[in-house]
């Protein structure tokens, strides 16, 4: 099989035999919403199920994977050794699994709650590769060699209190800039020069970090970006300065974890003890209100929601997967705990295949795979299949790959791909 690479925006295109599909190079993928063009698959498996391409032995963490022209990338929390204690970025070869390269350094968690490894998937952003640990340290490195290019300690630097569990905000590239959601004292995000790692500009008013990136309003030109922190629901001025607007949400232990999603100008947070709000977005991005709110039927935890055609759908904590009405909280269906087992802390990675259509993969906390079609009328699972041992990091999707981990091992599968038709 033959791969050409051509770099589009801030990630790569794969083009082989299957048709053309997107790399992952960023958490929740190209456009950090949970959508993946990849290519279309089989509803059957054979009986010999998928195949394993590669494993190669990681550390803890949970950090996800990403992928970008034909590397893949996650952080570690290699065993402490002589007292030392670090964190570590590594970049590995798609195709068979070699380490390309590896960076660490010094860290200390302490008393860090789920202390075994950093959170924050890398960004790939134009050849470099950008990294948040979950003690605070921000950096860049090339993304071919892992040579260093800028490092920060941002909880020292800029009066970042960490959270409980860590800072868990991937960086979000926006423009010119890269953001950091690290609950800064001058402000909730901190945008950064991507080339020196210079602070450029700060916004937001909470002081405290949410463990999800911001995400960019698209009403009109709008300049917002909407930010969730553990006590209140902020629109932000790109650029810097103080909020718009800002929407009293004080949560439970900062739990403040699953990235807002944005449809049809309705903003959704969905909290674990504190259930969701539906944030009505107007004028640009600069005026919000309150549109509904849930607090006992509708809780999420760390499973990030997707929403197509009105209808979202969300792994709640007590009740399985759930889908509702975006505009209303409307609850249509659940189903019962069967794409993840009930518990204290259920977890299923939810991405769409296809721009358009319910095809669904997810990876959940047992390590199945699952494919599945979700839409108004219910759920309809076709396979799954067992990739990884426990986990709640989320996989990476590469041309007809899925790259998955756990605390001991990273893997590469094939997706079982309908070849398309001559």
């Amino acid at each position: 099989m033959i791969l050409i690479y051509r770099t589009f925006l801030f990630s790569s295109v794969v083009i082989h035999i299957f048709g053309v599909e997107q790399d992952w190079p960023r958490w929740r993928g190209l456009w950090g919403d949970g959508t993946w063009d990849g290519p279309k698959l089989k509803k059957d498996l054979s009986v010999d199920g998928l195949k394993m391409r590669w494993k190669k032995q990681v550390s803890p963490g949970y950090s996800g994977v990403t992928v970008a022209n034909g590397l893949a990338y996650l952080m570690d929390k290699p065993p402490i050794t002589k007292g030392r204690e670090v964190e570590r970025v590594i970049c590995i070869d798609v195709e068979n699994g070699e380490l390309v390269w590896e960076f660490s350094y010094p860290v200390i968690y302490e008393k860090l709650e789920y202390g075994k490894g950093p959170r924050a998937s890398v960004t790939i952003e134009n050849g470099y590769a950008y990294g948040l640990g979950a003690m605070g340290h921000a950096y860049c490195l090339k993304a071919d060699t892992g040579k260093k290019v800028w490092f920060r300690n941002l909880v020292e630097e800029e009066d970042c209190p960490p959270p409980i569990w860590g800072f868990s905000s991937s960086p979000e590239p926006l423009n010119d800039v890269m953001l950091y959601h690290v609950g800064g004292r001058k402000g909730n995000v901190i945008a950064l020069n991507p080339a020196t790692g210079i602070t450029l500009w700060q916004t937001g008013g909470d002081n405290r970090a949410g463990y999800a990136p911001p995400i960019r309003l698209t009403q009109g030109s709008s300049k917002v970006l909407l930010c969730w922190g553990p006590n209140k629901i902020m629109g932000l001025p790109v650029g810097g300065g103080q909020e718009l607007w800002s929407i009293p949400y004080e949560v439970k232990y900062g739990v403040s974890i699953a990235k807002p999603i944005l449809k049809d100008d309705i903003a959704l947070v969905c909290g674990y003890w504190n259930g969701s709000r539906a944030i009505k977005i107007e004028n640009s991005g600069t005026k919000a209100s309150l549109l509904w709110s849930e607090e006992e039927k509708i809780r999420g935890l760390m499973s990030q929601p997707l929403c197509r055609d009105g209808t979202v759908y969300l792994l709640d904590r007590t009740y399985g997967l759930t889908a509702f009405e975006l505009q209303t909280g409307k609850i249509l269906w659940r189903d019962e705990h069967n794409l993840t087992a009930s518990g204290r802390n259920p977890h299923a990675s939810l991405v769409w295949l296809q721009n358009t259509g319910g095809q669904v993969l997810s990876l959940n906390a047992e390590g199945e795979l699952v494919f599945l079609t979700l839409s108004p009328a219910g759920y309809l699972e076709h396979w799954r299949e067992q990739i990884v041992g426990e986990t709640w990091s989320h996989p990476a999707y590469s041309g007809n790959k899925v790259l998955v981990r756990d605390d001991r091992n990273i893997f590469c599968w094939e997706l079982p791909v309908q070849k398309i038709d001559k």
